[in-house]
Parts: structure tokens; sequence; C-alpha cells
């Protein structure tokens, strides 16, 4: 295993992802197999109560010429907070998160890549909502509503210019990464918006770019509890922001 630091960093947080982790990371590493990127894949376990330690965990050990490592929660913290742990244990030039589900492939990275590569942005999110994204399997007619009313919340009460803030498929510079993630305090499905809130806040340019989408059926994100605690997290984002919360960064760990 080569002991350079990576140029590559992937963050994938998971939560009792034993059915599909394995096929997610076989994706991981035929995606860059034949780059000459030097890669770190990092899973964050969120107190899985099935076999996602056990198969990571062997995985890595069957893969040890990749870099592939399991960090761990301790216990279900949320998405938010995994992706924050995952994202400050990275050592890549850049941090990219992806749900585990694959609903972006990750030959769609190459794009967010670029984007940064070029020297114009900072920060690149996948979106779903510009006219050249492709949407292979589109979501169910009930989560685009959904998804449709929350956008227009985060354009009324956070922040504006984003067409898709809640897309699992992101990726910053590190120093970027560390400064807004150091600062992210939302453990739920809303951290993507607090992130995004903190890029714009601080000064960094974010580009979004069109990506190919194939969602899963077997979303973690539950229609109606999930749906008002996202509500309400906008608010405290509003809120923490007017009591001066994300002036100082939190710390370099969770």
């Amino acid at each position: 295993m080569t002991t350079a630091r990576p140029q590559l960093s992937i963050v994938i947080p998971a939560y009792n992802e034993a059915g599909r982790i394995g096929p997610t990371l076989d994706a991981v590493l035929a995606c860059f197999r034949e780059t000459c990127i030097v890669l770190e894949v990092i899973v964050v376990d969120d107190g899985s109560e099935d076999d996602t330690v056990e198969l990571v965990t062997r995985y890595a050990e069957a893969h040890s010429g990749h870099p592939v490592r399991l960090v761990r929660n301790g216990a279900n913290r949320g998405k938010g907070y995994s992706v924050r742990h995952g994202v400050l244990e990275a050592e890549g030039e850049v941090v990219l998160f992806s749900d585990a589900d694959g609903s972006t492939p990750f030959g769609e990275a190459g794009k967010l890549l670029s984007a940064l590569a070029d020297g114009q942005a900072d920060v690149a999110i996948g979106s779903r909502a510009m006219a050249a994204s492709d949407l292979a399997r589109p979501q169910p007619w009930g989560r685009r509503v959904m998804g449709w009313v929350f956008r227009n919340l985060v354009r009324l009460i956070v922040v504006r210019g984003f067409q898709d803030t809640q897309c699992g498929f992101k990726a910053f510079r590190r120093e970027v990464a560390r400064d807004v993630f150091g600062r992210q305090t939302l453990d739920g499905f809303a951290f993507d918006v607090e992130v995004l809130f903190l890029t714009r806040r601080l000064g960094y340019r974010v580009a979004e770019v069109p990506v190919r989408w194939l969602d899963s059926r077997h979303s973690r994100v539950r229609v109606g509890r999930d749906s008002l605690k996202m509500f309400l997290d906008l608010f405290r984002i509003r809120l923490r922001a007017l009591r001066g919360r994300y002036r100082q960064i939190q710390g370099a760990r969770p």
C-alpha cells in the first residue's frame, strides 16, 4: 500500500448497509483502478445493527492492497455526523462524500474533480435538477414533491442559488472541507443545507454540476418524520447563524 498522501478521499456513511456495502466498494475501486489517482476510501459506520462492520473489516483485509478503512461513530448519530466524522478523518487533497446506495455512479466523480481542477471552484456538488442532469431512474412522485417543497423552503429560509442541495455527491478541496465541516453542527439529513450555507458564508466558490442519478428504492429518509426534522433544521441553521454559532471551528474531530 502506498504511503503517499491520497489525492482523493471518498467518504461513505453507512447505517445497516450489509446488503450493499460490498458492491458499493467494488464499484469505487473498479472506477479508479485504471487511473493514477492515489485514493483512500473511508466507510463511516453509524452504529449499524447488522453485519456492516464485519463486512467492511473483511473487505479491507481481503483487499489489503487498496486503501479501504473503517471508522466508527460508536452509536447511531445520524448522516450529518457520519459525513463530518469521515471528512475530518480524510487525508486526501480532495474529499468527496457519497451515499452508500450508489445512486450517483462513482464514474460521475470525474465531473466534480474537473470542476475543482480548473480553478473556478472550491466545492463541486452533484445536481439532479439541472437541464443536463440524467435521471436514469427518477424518484417516486411523493419524494419529488417533498423535494420540491424542501428546495423552496431552503431558498426562502437559508440560502439561495442552488437547484439541488440534497444530492449526496459533493467534493471539496481538503482545506475547504476542514474549514466548513469543522463548523458544521447538524447531525441529520439537512446537514447538506448547513454545509452549503457555510460555504457561501465563508466565501468559497461552489460549482453545481449535472450528474447521472439512479434512485434507490431503499432510501433511509422517511417522508413523514424526517421531513419535519429537516424543516425544523432550516430554522436551526438560521438561528445558529444569528447567535454566532458558526464563527469558531469546532475542532479537528467530532
